[in-house]
């Protein structure tokens, strides 16, 4: 069941990535606000940063596409923290409305994510698996591998006939 909890948070969160992502990596707009806002500035000068703004949105992309995987889920809840963060701190620092609360929650999502998946972190930082840890893990089945592309594929496709 837990499991399952995560999984289903993977893709949300994985999803949440693909419609900005996307965007910025087909270098479209991401916002109609004027520039004589400060928000609307903000967006249009990461838009004019066409390179920067391109590799933005790869990022996005690559890090949703890591956690629909489920075998690469960890690598991709490590970028999506690093990610999220700074998109939360932006919201924060930019005084954007509400946003920063559902950036905040997305980020105790990515922070979930870190917990559940620490096992497989925690030698990162110089802490080993005990060999409890090592005989006792199990690599996520296929098929949900298998859902994970296939939903990453039909969200990509369906955000890119949406934002065409």
């Amino acid at each position: 069941m837990a499991e399952a909890l995560i999984i289903g948070i993977r893709f949300l969160v994985g999803f949440a990535f693909i419609p900005s992502g996307l965007t910025k990596l087909l270098n479209r707009r991401f916002t109609a606000i004027s520039t004589d806002d400060p928000v609307g500035y903000f967006f249009e000068g990461l838009y004019q940063a066409t390179l920067y703004w391109n590799f933005l949105g790869f990022c996005q992309v690559f890090t949703a596409f890591l956690l629909f995987t489920q075998r690469f889920a960890t690598l991709g809840a490590v970028l999506y923290c690093g990610i999220i963060c700074n998109i939360f701190i932006i919201t924060i620092s930019m005084n954007f409305k509400l946003t920063w609360v559902i950036t905040m929650l997305m980020l105790l999502a990515g922070i979930l994510l870190l917990v559940w998946d620490w096992h497989k972190i925690k030698i990162l930082v110089g802490l080993y698996p005990s060999k409890y840890e090592i005989e006792n893990y199990k690599s996520p089945s296929l098929l949900w591998q298998i859902i994970g592309l296939v939903l990453f594929i039909f969200f990509t496709s369906m955000m890119h006939s949406f934002t065409a």
